[in-house]
């Protein structure tokens, strides 16, 4: 009799490890769908899979036979009639194993987008393992469905070419980082998922436990206190590609759960750290996508707020926010002077090249965009004929202005006819964070995105930052400074972190620090940020 699944259990306990291994048939297939090629003609194999679809093409039936590897064509002549009746029967989605002849297809009929285009199998045997009833969607890869819908039936949704190709692309990166590290002589360990609440950056997932009602295990941010185990205990080189739990509101970037590549070592410096990820991120790049990525250069958190308002710049758009805040700082513009004039605050110009081709809706409609991030308003001017000066300028702001602060804007920014210069004067936060955002928009709106891979190391990030009238670790307060302590004492403002962030086309990739391992330092470091020792000591 047959069975559908087949399953096998691995189940490891320590210190006697046992190992439970259900009984495993006979396989059902000779080969997956795709691996079926012009070399196996006539030859008989025996495939398993889900019908993709059925066509009747005079008398003829033609069935898509699919799995993960891809689809493979079958014929069913009608000289075998009680076959053929069978595979009349037949729709989409319904589970088979068939078993056949391997032939050519006949001139003129050969597929060249499909992997299996050259040949098709005479099906002489027909197995329906499962009848499928009609579907909530069709299973087509040009076929649009909602979101909702997909995950509803998301055993469905994953038998679209799309997601398989995710998948296992996901699967191979696994395989190939895995193979990378150890190489390099980094051990795969895990840590334990059920865990005591750590005072990391975001909310933990707690768990109630039932053998002690009322106490509650979290959930790991990250195996982070456990890996430091493990470099103390001489572990000194450790990987775990892993999940981690953080309770935060969804965002574009956040989830819930989520898996990283989490690596810790010892004896290394900040640099040896960057060139193994390097080394990681090009070989797998090379590996999965036959793309050999450029360089990865290196640029200061200080210079990637100034020119991009963004510690994690997209280097592929072409647009820099330009200080001016000496040019205003004394105009009779009090919305640009009193920021210019105040500690901490920011006026940046912003030229958006070609922008001069947006209506005026479209412009209106951005001050709206930047208001989440704080921002009070924006304002622009158009360049209409730079070489008219005041009179080739298009904004009501420009009656605030001088000519020499007009002309001094234009010519700092580059702005050429046909440009609009956006302006944010607030708070260096507000500022970076709304321009920042608005570059980015400009640049896909505009169509100024270049093609290609950026990636980028944003080092040198602040130690600490102020608010609520006292400090609070940027990273996190075992982060080692690169200065020493007291130093960083004198000025912790200025003070700065070995930490260090891999930007690729916008996006945090990944990031790490080095930690302080001076017990004297980190005591000092945490009385810097008002953390008593008792109180250390009990986190």
């Amino acid at each position: 009799m047959q069975r559908c699944p087949a399953s096998i259990e691995l189940m490891w306990r320590f210190p006697n490890a046992q190992l439970q291994v259900h009984k495993v048939e006979k396989s059902m297939r000779s080969h997956y769908c795709g691996d079926i090629t012009a070399e196996l003609v006539d030859q008989q194999v025996q495939v398993a899979g889900w019908i993709h679809r059925r066509r009747d093409h005079g008398g003829v039936i033609f069935v898509d036979v699919r799995d993960r590897e891809g689809l493979l064509q079958v014929v069913f002549d009608p000289d075998r009639a009680a076959l053929f009746q069978r595979a009349e029967d037949l729709r989409s989605e319904c589970v088979v194993i068939i078993e056949g002849r391997v032939r050519r297809r006949p001139t003129g009929t050969v597929n060249p987008e499909l992997g299996t285009g050259e040949i098709e199998v005479l099906g002489q045997s027909l197995t329906l393992l499962s009848r499928a009833k009609p579907l909530p969607f069709p299973i087509d890869e040009f076929h649009a469905v909602g979101e909702e819908v997909r995950l509803k039936y998301r055993y469905i949704d994953l038998r679209r070419q799309e997601m398989t190709d995710r998948l296992k692309l996901r699967a191979k990166l696994c395989s190939l980082t895995r193979r990378y590290l150890e190489n390099e002589g980094f051990l795969d360990l895990e840590t334990p998922t059920l865990t005591k609440a750590t005072p990391e950056g975001a909310r933990d997932y707690l768990v109630p436990s039932r053998v002690q009602p009322g106490a509650f295990y979290a959930l790991p941010q990250s195996p982070q206190l456990f890996k430091q185990l493990f470099m103390v205990a001489g572990f000194d080189r450790y990987y775990q590609i892993v999940k981690c739990y953080r309770d935060e509101d969804l965002r574009a970037d956040r989830q819930p759960e989520f898996t990283q590549i989490d690596l810790e070592a010892s004896f290394v410096d900040q640099t040896q750290v960057m060139a193994l990820v390097e080394g990681l991120t090009k070989s797998l790049f090379a590996q999965l996508l036959a793309v050999e990525l450029p360089e990865f250069p290196q640029m200061r958190y200080a210079e990637a707020m100034r020119r991009f308002g963004s510690d994690k710049p997209d280097l592929r758009i072409p647009l820099e926010l330009v200080d001016v805040n000496d040019i205003v700082k004394d105009e009779a513009f009090k919305v640009f002077a009193s920021a210019a004039q105040q500690p901490g605050g920011r006026v940046a110009a912003l030229r958006a090249p070609g922008a001069g081709s947006m209506s005026r809706k479209e412009l209106d409609q951005l001050p709206a965009f930047v208001k989440p991030y704080g921002a009070k308003g924006l304002a622009y001017i158009r360049v209409n004929n730079r070489s008219l000066g005041r009179d080739g300028l298009q904004s009501p702001i420009i009656k605030n202005l001088s000519d020499a602060a007009l002309n001094a804007i234009v010519e700092r920014t580059q702005a050429q006819d046909g440009d609009v210069i956006f302006f944010g004067a607030d708070d260096a936060k507000i500022v970076n964070d709304s321009l920042g955002a608005l570059r980015v928009k400009l640049g896909q709106d505009l169509q100024l995105v270049e093609p290609g891979w950026r990636p980028l190391w944003v080092v040198d990030f602040p130690m600490f930052e102020r608010a609520d009238g006292r400090w609070y670790a940027c990273h996190h307060p075992f982060t080692s400074p690169v200065d020493d302590v007291a130093t960083l004492a004198a000025d912790p403002g200025a003070g700065k972190a070995h930490a260090y962030d891999f930007v690729l086309n916008g996006f945090e990739i990944g990031g790490g620090s080095i930690r302080i391992h001076d017990y004297a330092m980190q005591l000092q470091v945490l009385e810097l940020l008002g953390i008593e020792q008792a109180q250390a000591q009990e986190q």
